[in-house]
C-alpha cells in the first residue's frame, strides 16, 4: 500500500506538471482547444455512423455511398479554397465564426433530407459551407505558437479531439440506436456554441493591413495560390500525404460496413474499436509527441506511416475481434506520430501571409482520398473479395512511407547543398569582400528554397540576433534598424569585416566593441556620435 505522504507527493507533482503544461502555452491557445473540444464532440457523435446512417436510411450499396463522399469532397475544395484566401485576406477569426455556423446549418439540412437524390444535391452546398472555416483554424495555430511549440500544440488539439472522441462514439451508438436525426441537430448545437465561444473570447491573430502588409485585391488573393502550388517541396508533400490519407480514411469511411457485414460487428461493436483509438490519443498522444519532435519529422512520417500499412492489412487477415482491436492499436500507434508532425512541416512550408491559403491546400490530402478512395473502396466491397481492401491499402502505405523517406532525403541534400552556399558567403564575409547585411540578405534567400525548407531547423539557441538601431538626434527618427544573425555578428567580431555600407560613418572598431558588449553582457548598449545615436541589443 502507497503511504498517503507519498500519494500527495504524487498527486502534487502531477499537478505542477499539468500546470507548467499550460504555461507553456498562451492562454489564447487554450482558449481555442476548449472551444474546438466543443465543435469535435458534436462531430464524434455522428461520423463514426454516416455510413450505416447512409446505407440504412436509403437502402444504397457501399458504391453509391462512395459517390456521395465524392461530391460532398469535390465541393469541399471549393469550401476550403474560398476559405483559405478568406483567411489571409479577412483573418482568422472571422473565418472560424463562419464555418461554424455555415457547419451548424449544413447538419441540420442534411438531417431533414429524406430522398437520396435530394441529399446529393443539399450535400454539394454542405461541402462548400462546412470546409470554409478549416484552414483558419490550423492557420490560428501557427500563427500563436513559436515553430518549436507547434507539433506539441498539434498533438494537444488532437488529444482533446480524441477525448470528444472517447465520449462521441459511445453516446453516439445509443442515440443511433433510437434516432439518427438527434445526432445531426446535436452537432449543429455544438457548432453553434463553439462560435458563440470563438466570437467573445478569441482575439485576431492576422490582420495583414496591421502586419505592414500592402492590400490585395480579390484576384491577387486568390492569385496566391499559384504560389502555393508551384511550391514543389509542399507538393510533392501533398502528394505523400494524400496516398497516406488513402490508407487512413478507410477507418471512417468502409470498415464499420466491412466489419459488420462480413464479421457481424454492429454499431456498438464499432464504437469499441474507436473508443480505443481515441483513448490511446488522449492518454499517450502528447508524451509520443514530445518525443518524435527529437527525430527529423519526415523520417516519423515514414515511419508511422509503414504502422498505418501493418494495422489496416492485418483488417484482410484476421478474423477475431481482439485481433481487430490490436489491428487499430497499431494504427493508432503511426497516427500518434504523423498526424501531429504532419501538420507542423505544413506550417513550417507556408509563409506567414499565405498559411490560410498553403492549409487550404494542403486540405487535397483529404479531399482527393475522400472524393476516389470511397468509390473505389465500394466498389472492391461489391464486386470483390473485401479482403483485396486492405491488402491495398497494405501497399499503399508502403508506398506512402517511401514518399516521405525520400522527401526527406531530398531535404537532407538540399540542406548540406546549403551549408556550402553559407559558408561561401561566410568566407567572403571574412575576405571583406561582403558587409554583414548583405551576406544576411543572401543567407537568407539561401533558406528560402522549397527543399531546405523541409529540413528540421537549428535548435531555438542557436537562432539568437543581434538588432542595430541609428537615430537621428535632431530629428528623433530611425535612420536604420539592422537585424543580423548572430553567427554573421561573430565572424565579423572574429576575422574583421563590415556590417553595413549604412554604418560607414561610425568608427570600426567602436561599433564592433558595443556589439560585443552587447553580446556577452545582454541588455542595450548605446554610443553617440555627432547627431547620431546607435543602440544594439541581442533578441
Amino acid at each position: 500500500m502507497i503511504p498517503k505522504s507519498k500519494k500527495r507527493f504524487s498527486l502534487k507533482s502531477r499537478w505542477q506538471r499539468t500546470r507548467s503544461l499550460f504555461a507553456e502555452f498562451p492562454s489564447q491557445f487554450w482558449v481555442m482547444v476548449a472551444a474546438a473540444f466543443i465543435d469535435r464532440l458534436g462531430g464524434a457523435m455522428l461520423f463514426p455512423f454516416f455510413t450505416l446512417y447512409l446505407t440504412q436510411k436509403f437502402e444504397i450499396s457501399m458504391t453509391q455511398v462512395g459517390v456521395l463522399f465524392g461530391l460532398y469532397s469535390i465541393t469541399g475544395v471549393v469550401g476550403s479554397m474560398v476559405g483559405g484566401a478568406l483567411t489571409d485576406r479577412l483573418g482568422r477569426k472571422r473565418m472560424m465564426i463562419f464555418g461554424l455556423a455555415a457547419s451548424a446549418l449544413s447538419m441540420l439540412l442534411l438531417g431533414f433530407v429524406n430522398r437520396v437524390e435530394m441529399f446529393s444535391l443539399v450535400i454539394l452546398v454542405v461541402g462548400v459551407l462546412a470546409e470554409s472555416g478549416g484552414p483558419a483554424q490550423q492557420a490560428l495555430v501557427a500563427d500563436l505558437l513559436p515553430e518549436e511549440k507547434r507539433a506539441q500544440g498539434f498533438g494537444i488539439l488532437r488529444v482533446v479531439f480524441n477525448l470528444a472522441v472517447v465520449i462521441g462514439p459511445l453516446i453516439g451508438g445509443l442515440i443511433a440506436t433510437r434516432s439518427y436525426f438527434l445526432l445531426f441537430i446535436l452537432d449543429a448545437v455544438a457548432s453553434s456554441i463553439t462560435a458563440l465561444i470563438i466570437f467573445f473570447t478569441l482575439k485576431e491573430t492576422w490582420r495583414p493591413q496591421e502586419a505592414g502588409k500592402p492590400a490585395e485585391s480579390m484576384l491577387q488573393t486568390f492569385g496566391g495560390y499559384g504560389v502555393a502550388l508551384r511550391d514543389r517541396a509542399f507538393v510533392w508533400y501533398l502528394a505523400a500525404s494524400a496516398l497516406m490519407v488513402m490508407v487512413y480514411m478507410q477507418m471512417n469511411t468502409t470498415l464499420a460496413v466491412y466489419l459488420r457485414d462480413w464479421h457481424g460487428v454492429d454499431a456498438r461493436g464499432f464504437s469499441y474499436i474507436l473508443s480505443l483509438n481515441a483513448a490511446m490519443v488522449v492518454l499517450f498522444q502528447f508524451p509520443v509527441t514530445r518525443w518524435v519532435t527529437r527525430y527529423r519529422p519526415l523520417v516519423v512520417m515514414a515511419a508511422g506511416t509503414v504502422l498505418y500499412a501493418v494495422g489496416f492489412a492485418m483488417y484482410g487477415v484476421v478474423a477475431a475481434f481482439p485481433l481487430f482491436l490490436l489491428a487499430m492499436v497499431i494504427i493508432t500507434i503511426g497516427e500518434m506520430m504523423v498526424s501531429p508532425v504532419g501538420q507542423a512541416i505544413v506550417a513550417r512550408l507556408a509563409p506567414e501571409a499565405m498559411r490560410g491559403r498553403y492549409m487550404a491546400v494542403f486540405g487535397f490530402s483529404w479531399v482527393i482520398p475522400t472524393a476516389v478512395g470511397p468509390l473505389l473502396a465500394g466498389l472492391v466491397l461489391d464486386n470483390l473479395n473485401p479482403n483485396f481492401l486492405w491488402y491495398a491499402a497494405g501497399i499503399l502505405g508502403l508506398l506512402a512511407a517511401v514518399a516521405f523517406y525520400a522527401l526527406g532525403w531530398l531535404g537532407d541534400r538540399a540542406r548540406w547543398k546549403a551549408v556550402d552556399q553559407r559558408v561561401k558567403i561566410l568566407e567572403h564575409l571574412e575576405e571583406g569582400r561582403l558587409a554583414a547585411q548583405t551576406a544576411a540578405q543572401l543567407l537568407e534567400k539561401v533558406g528560402e528554397s522549397p527543399w531546405v525548407r523541409l529540413a528540421p531547423d537549428a535548435p531555438p539557441s542557436s537562432r539568437r540576433h543581434i538588432r542595430i538601431r541609428v537615430n537621428d538626434l535632431n530629428t528623433g527618427g530611425m535612420k536604420m534598424d539592422l537585424r543580423l544573425p548572430m553567427g554573421l555578428v561573430n565572424t565579423v567580431l572574429v576575422a574583421g569585416g563590415q556590417f553595413s555600407a549604412n554604418l560607414d560613418t561610425f568608427d570600426n572598431q567602436s561599433l564592433k566593441d558595443l556589439v560585443a558588449r552587447s553580446a556577452e553582457q545582454g541588455g542595450t548598449h548605446a554610443h553617440e556620435d555627432g547627431d547620431k545615436r546607435i543602440e544594439v541589443h541581442v533578441e
